[in-house]
């Protein structure tokens, strides 16, 4: 055990004060012992993996941070079936994608250690012409915490692959194992997110495997600015190591990956999330601002219950569409690379819906920026901002 270690050490941002107590368990089993220990003494608790999605005041945590530093993938045995999902010979040329005939994969399912960093296991899937993950390359955080808000991203989420989470239930005590369906997966949520308490200590993802001598081909590409950088339609199966290349492509060129060399990527990535609003009250926005639909099964309301079933709840009426934040917040004056007077804090140069920390800021210079930010947006479109990152010992 260590004290005293500073947050900005463990997180992107590089901001938040020191832990009273860390922890760094290096399997599933001293996972388990760590935190039920601390549960045992009533200690107040914080799991940090990645810390690519936290925000930590700079008062610190008085408590004992668990920095997950689990590691393992391994191939878990399950029934043969086939998918429709079209496979290449391995040095075949995009042109030849629309005259393809779909070939059977294989499904196959793996474990996942939660420390597992999320990137390493999208390119070690890749590798092994495992599909079903690619687009979402260049994420950083670790396994445990991607069930958490069900990360996605160019057109793909966690939802679609994941089959199951073995979980530390914090109401229990013990060690559970829930399928995806019950853990009230949305957009940018789970009930883990809602409020219930525990640690992910492994994830199970299912996954298409390619045949022998074959590159497996990614599901059909469902985000436009993906297609674009791709050269394809809207719908194309391209083989996953081009698509996994050309995401990250994108991603660097908004400072989304994380590198020591590009000082627009020292954030917490996305700090707020796409509103989603009432189709009626989508209606009073500007004509420019761009909207999607959503799905109408879409959870509203997570209540995890005492008995440990979680419980959707939905409620009726208008239908939903999704906003861009970051249109909302260029559209309300607020530009990339603004910064609040001799703050440290910044909007990226790359990307309007990152906030970097230019050297030196504190979490506070960060915490007064979003909030500038959610009140510029509120006056100007009436929509009121989530921010993204997890938020320790303060608020925005």
């Amino acid at each position: 055990m260590e004290s005293g270690v500073a947050l900005s050490e463990l997180t992107t941002l590089r901001v938040g004060g020191p832990a009273a107590r860390l922890v760094r368990p290096t399997t599933r089993d001293d996972l388990v012992g760590e935190v039920t220990a601390i549960w045992d003494e009533g200690d107040d608790w914080l799991v940090v993996g990645g810390g690519s999605n936290l925000l930590v005041s700079d008062e610190g945590f008085d408590g004992t941070v668990v920095q997950t530093a689990t590691r393992g993938v391994s191939r878990l045995p399950v029934a043969t079936s086939t998918s429709s999902i079209p496979m290449i010979a391995r040095g075949a040329s995009l042109d030849t994608l629309p005259r393809l005939r779909s070939a059977s994969s294989r499904r196959i399912r793996v474990q996942v250690e939660a420390g597992e960093p999320w990137d390493d296991l999208v390119a070690q899937c890749v590798a092994n012409g495992w599909s079903g993950v690619e687009a979402l390359s260049g994420i950083p955080g670790s396994c445990g915490a991607s069930p958490v808000q069900n990360i996605g991203a160019y057109g793909q989420e966690l939802a679609a692959s994941l089959a199951a989470v073995e979980f530390l239930d914090a109401m229990t005590g013990d060690v559970r194992r829930w399928r995806a369906s019950q853990i009230g997966l949305g957009y940018r949520t789970s009930i883990f997110k809602q409020g219930r308490a525990g640690v992910v200590t492994a994830i199970e993802l299912e996954l298409l495997e390619a045949e022998p001598g074959r590159a497996a081909l990614s599901g059909p590409i469902a985000y436009a600015q993906l297609a674009n950088t791709l050269g394809v339609r809207l719908g194309d199966h391209v083989p996953i190591a081009v698509v996994r290349e050309a995401v990250l492509e994108l991603r660097r060129s908004k400072g989304m990956v994380l590198d020591a060399n590009d000082p627009d990527s020292v954030s917490a990535g996305s700090f707020f999330t796409n509103p989603i609003v009432s189709e009626h009250f989508a209606r009073s926005l500007p004509t420019a601002a761009p909207r999607w639909p959503t799905s109408l099964d879409e959870p509203d309301i997570i209540v995890p219950l005492a008995s440990g079933a979680p419980v959707l709840t939905r409620q009726g009426g208008d239908y939903r569409v999704k906003l861009s934040a970051a249109w909302l917040i260029e559209h309300a004056g607020i530009s990339r690379g603004f910064r609040l007077p001799g703050s440290r804090a910044a909007i990226s140069r790359k990307h309007s819906l990152a906030i970097v920390n230019t050297g030196g800021a504190t979490a506070e210079e960060v915490a007064e920026l979003a909030r500038y930010i959610r009140a510029m947006v509120q006056v100007e479109f009436g929509v009121l901002l989530a921010p993204e990152p997890v938020l320790v010992g303060l608020t925005v």
